[in-house]
């Protein structure tokens, strides 16, 4: 156990922050942490759209499904999938890179890529005692988030990143157990074992929301996944993806 572990272990979101802004030196230190992060054959597919303008704040929390904390926050970070940079490498060097570049392969690069570098500025800012809280909301509607940030072709906002002051100590989520997410050497596929731990884990869930809520909800994981995953929801992406000119080939 080191400092760095506990910081790990301790995340939880944070949906309610202090009315209290992030310094400029803040800001620059999570985004170099951002930038630290391991990159695909250093390509850096991935950019960072730091939004302080209260109004586009207000606007990017109605996008996303009116989520108060997308716009009460120390400051919020857009991260974005990004090749606008690298199509114009390939016209600098008088290179071809647009197959490349439209490619599933590098589609998966640069939301790899994005990931990582976020995670390091979520584990950064919880490390300077700050919260974090991802914002997938984004994606209700990107057209219009790439309107409000004026985004080129070539570059996808892919989540929000809140970050602020928490005001709230929320209880942490239990996780899937240990043995249900790490196989050894190969993948389990035993049925048995695998459907007794996802009902193990339901029980963990439950208990949790009940304690929680006093009483209010027993939600399970396996019924909240199921009900989630019955929902068609942002059915629009693949047209939108491929119309900015990824995942084409």
């Amino acid at each position: 156990m080191n400092p760095v572990i506990e910081t790990i272990l301790q995340h939880r979101s944070i949906r309610r922050f202090e009315n209290r802004p992030l310094t400029d030196e803040q800001i620059r230190t999570i985004v170099e942490c951002a930038q630290a992060a391991s990159t695909s054959s250093y390509i850096q597919a991935y950019s960072i759209i730091g939004v302080k303008d209260p109004e586009k704040k207000r606007k990017l929390a109605e996008l996303s499904g009116n989520q108060s904390y997308v716009e009460h926050n120390g400051h919020f970070f857009v991260f974005c999938a990004d090749f606008h940079r690298h199509e114009l490498i390939g016209e600098l060097e008088g290179k071809d890179v647009i197959p490349s570049l439209e490619s599933t392969e590098k589609f998966m690069v640069a939301l790899i890529d994005t990931a990582l570098a976020a995670q390091n500025a979520a584990i950064a800012a919880e490390s300077m005692g700050l919260g974090i809280c991802y914002i997938g909301g984004l994606r209700n509607n990107l057209p219009d988030v790439c309107a409000l940030l004026n985004v080129p072709k070539r570059v996808i906002p892919l989540f929000g990143l809140a970050v602020g002051y928490p005001a709230q100590t929320p209880d942490r989520k239990p996780r899937l157990p240990f043995a249900h997410v790490y196989h050894e050497d190969e993948y389990n596929q035993d049925r048995a074992p695998f459907l007794e731990q996802l009902q193990r884990y339901n029980d963990t869930v439950s208990a949790y929301y009940e304690q929680r809520t006093n009483g209010r909800r027993r939600d399970t994981w396996t019924g909240q996944m199921a009900d989630m995953l019955s929902r068609s929801v942002r059915m629009y992406m693949k047209e939108f993806v491929e119309g900015k000119g990824f995942n084409l080939r």
